[in-house]
């Protein structure tokens, strides 16, 4: 099985190589008229994407390309770009995501009581990025795969009525195992079971005809963004989110997907220093929706989504707002960025963030820079042994910088960081699957747990400050590079959105 999907990808490849050879061997006496053509389809695409660019300085290194080299520039982009508007799913996706709104109601007490605290984070969500901000919600925050695991197993016993499964990877070993043990008895219960798995990143991990397996088990399975030899040879637009609800009353998220080195059963890069969140109450049914919107892109299954809501009496223990949210490539909004970006702007005292990779555009570079020179204790912590060297090699070129304008960084020296994290203030946090780089704020489906004013921020806080204790700080002289490494850092950065 595997080796027929890694021959589908090899022949989409093979076939598009061959049809730029085409050109230049067959076509040759044309290849002038070809390159003018190309070169002014060029300029349109670039024109386009100036037009439509929600972020230019991202979308920069795409204009270089495309200017440079003409003919593979436009290729590349026509290829692996933006392709909604040729791609049936990712229309689908859009159209479900819009529909969906009617579902994500805002509560009006709430919403009143944010605007005159005047809490601009908050109406932000609830108004731009349309994710209702809640309060009826316990939140618990684990350090590591290997303490939230043991949970979600007791958890996903407690099912009666549904289990929704949405991860990046999926993969066989010991926590596969055990979360589909207790999938199957459920299913065999008459428990409604429903997996998504994302296509890439879970190739070569399962087989082509996993779903098919699951079905025999009455589990619903359905994998995200099929890789195909053209539309799906290099498809950027990948479910990157993490997610599993219960019942409509309890979710896990987090930066975890459901593979061994995630629990930290052998890692090949140290120790994995990964996260999980836990939230039972109103907050549940933000997480509900999104799942719903995506299986429902793929099988228009549920004509009405509130069957799947569970309306929860007041809790106890509870405090602060909790708001989780989506990230789309396909509309117009950024919201992971921008949430982000609001929690740098806003920080007062300080801003501590987890990211495996550092690949970010100049208003996110400027933002870190801007609070720290405001007297803000900025400071990232960055995995101390790379899984990707390349990704780690362009993630080091933004260390000067960073460092120059003040923020500090920490690299985590037992091992690989995972987690996406941000927290500010002892006020705010957000917890989730977008990462600081190109492919998850631009490219990729994602999700967070927006915090305020909620008691699992203390844990957050405690985490990262237990964490710093375990890391090594990148200093001026250790960022220091000659002319030629200075180039290859550039270069890199051309190709960010490839990355």
């Amino acid at each position: 099985m595997f080796l027929k999907r890694a021959v589908v990808v090899a022949i989409g490849l093979i076939l598009q190589i061959c049809l730029t050879l085409f050109v230049y061997l067959f076509l040759g006496k044309y290849i002038k008229i070809i390159g003018i053509l190309y070169s002014i389809l060029s300029v349109i695409i670039v024109l386009s994407i100036v037009k439509n660019s929600k972020r230019l300085s991202s979308d920069l290194p795409w204009i270089i390309i495309i200017m440079l080299f003409p003919i593979i520039g436009s290729l590349l982009y026509v290829i692996i770009g933006r392709n909604i508007h040729r791609s049936k799913l990712l229309k689908s996706i859009n159209e479900n995501i819009s529909n969906s709104e009617k579902y994500l109601i805002q509560d009006k007490k709430i919403l009143e009581e944010i605007n005159t605290k005047n809490y601009t984070d908050l109406k932000y969500i609830a108004n731009f990025a349309k994710f209702p901000v809640t309060k009826n919600n316990i939140v618990k925050y684990y350090p590591l795969g290997d303490d939230v695991f043991p949970v979600m197993l007791e958890e996903l016993k407690k099912a009666k009525k549904f289990i929704f499964i949405e991860y990046f990877i999926i993969n066989k070993g010991t926590m596969w195992n055990q979360i589909l043990d207790i999938l199957k008895q459920k299913a065999q219960d008459n428990v409604e079971v429903r997996v998504i798995y994302d296509d890439l990143g879970s190739l070569m991990l399962l087989p082509s005809d996993y779903p098919e397996y699951l079905k025999k088990f009455n589990i619903k399975c359905l994998p995200f963004n099929k890789l195909k030899p053209f539309a799906g040879v290099i498809m950027n637009n990948r479910d990157h989110r993490k997610m599993m609800i219960i019942d409509g009353q309890t979710v896990f998220s987090g930066g975890i997907n459901i593979a061994d080195e995630y629990i930290n059963i052998n890692s090949a890069y140290g120790h994995w220093k990964d996260n999980g969140i836990m939230v039972k109450g109103e907050a549940v049914w933000n997480f509900t929706v999104m799942f719903l919107t995506m299986w429902n892109s793929f099988q228009k299954e549920d004509q009405d989504y509130f069957k799947y809501k569970h309306e929860f009496k007041k809790l106890s223990n509870t405090k602060g707002y909790v708001a989780p949210y989506g990230e789309s490539p396909l509309d117009d909004e950024i919201v992971g960025e921008d949430i982000y970006l609001n929690i740098i702007d806003n920080a007062k005292k300080y801003v501590y963030i987890y990211t495996p990779y550092l690949i970010i555009d100049t208003d996110m570079i400027n933002a870190l820079s801007r609070a720290s020179k405001k007297g803000v204790d900025v400071r990232l912590i960055v995995p101390g042994i790379p899984d990707k060297k390349t990704v780690y090699t362009l993630t080091s070129s933004y260390f000067e910088p960073l460092i120059a304008g003040g923020v500090k960084i920490y690299k985590y020296t037992p091992g690989f960081v995972h987690s996406k994290v941000f927290v500010s203030d002892d006020e705010v946090a957000t917890v989730g699957t977008i990462n600081l780089d190109y492919r998850s704020l631009y490219l990729h489906f994602e999700c967070g747990v927006y915090l305020k004013e909620v008691e699992a921020i203390k844990d957050i806080v405690k985490d990262l400050k237990e964490t710093l204790e375990k890391c090594e700080e990148v200093t001026k002289e250790k960022v220091k590079c000659r002319f030629l490494k200075k180039l290859w850092y550039a270069i890199l950065r051309l190709f960010a959105p490839l990355m």
